[in-house]
């Protein structure tokens, strides 16, 4: 019995490189990080980095009025007022997410945030090993200095704040009610 030879498979051909966008079009990371810090409980970090129809940053907005609007509810009728109690911790929770954000963007590496922002739109991200995480990203394409950094310093200093400030005052209340 002669078995068939059968012919050796082609090799793949190897994934087309990914079109890049022109580096003036690519989010800067360090205007990333500082949105998320100034405005980040409106969302405007998500709508600056991939456009207004992210639901991520649609999500922002609503928690953050809620809160607010318990503030001033709380201004207006005094710190007895119960559903104030409850709409206060969103904005908090809200404004420690957006700091959150910004210190994620602010280390990221530039070589991540090339893959990850400077491919063009409708492509899939270049998935990478840590190894090519560690690489430089094209010249020209990605490069921060010291402002990411600066913004993250500050949102960690903000974050924390907001935090242990948010689940103080939420905890305070809690008691308050089961008294």
């Amino acid at each position: 019995m002669t078995s068939p030879t059968a012919a050796p498979a082609p090799a793949p051909a190897p994934a087309p490189a990914p079109m890049l966008r022109d580096p003036a079009d690519v989010p800067s990371k360090a205007l990333a990080t500082w949105i998320a810090l100034v405005a980040g409980s409106t969302g405007l970090h998500h709508f600056y980095l991939r456009g207004f129809r992210n639901p991520w940053g649609w999500l922002y907005p609503i928690p953050s009025l809620v809160g607010l609007a318990g503030v001033l509810r709380m201004r207006e009728l005094g710190v007895d007022d119960r559903l104030s109690w409850a709409m206060i911790p969103w904005l908090g929770l809200t404004l420690s997410v957006s700091m959150l954000c910004a210190i994620v963007y602010g280390l990221t590496t530039d070589a991540k945030w090339a893959r990850r922002y400077a491919i063009a739109p409708g492509q899939a991200m270049v998935q990478a090993t840590r190894e090519d995480d560690e690489e430089s990203p094209p010249p020209g394409l990605v490069h921060t200095g010291w402002t990411p950094v600066l913004g993250v310093i500050l949102a960690l200093m903000i974050g924390g704040g907001v935090l242990m400030g948010t689940i103080a005052f939420t905890v305070e209340k809690a008691f308050d009610v089961l008294r």
